[in-house]
């Protein structure tokens, strides 16, 4: 099971040093990203080194996001949440987007 979670609580899963996946395309996450947050296409997914720590997955919108947390705790995980309304409702919110690499 993953946790939905809105983008107020982000800080609280960082303070708990919650590593930021953003599921998307490269040149989507190139174009505007939370920032912190690192890129990992959603089927490079499998690739992806858990280390014990919380995560939270990022999308544009919470879909691919979503998916990619069901993955994730059906590999076993605990700690992973899915953030509500992805980047689009991050920028929204008016809250900071990093352009480019990161």
């Amino acid at each position: 099971m993953y946790q939905e979670i809105f983008a107020e609580e982000l800080g609280a899963w960082r303070g708990r040093g919650a590593r930021v996946v953003d599921v998307r395309e490269r040149w989507e996450y190139e174009a505007g990203h939370i920032p912190g947050s690192e890129n990992v296409p959603l089927d490079a997914l499998a690739s992806l080194k858990l280390d014990g720590k919380p995560i939270v997955l990022v999308c544009a919108s919470g879909n691919r996001s979503g998916y990619a947390a069901q993955l994730l705790a059906q590999r076993g995980f605990t700690e992973v949440a899915n953030l509500l309304g992805g980047t689009a409702g991050w920028a929204r919110q008016g809250r900071e987007l990093t352009r480019g690499r990161g």
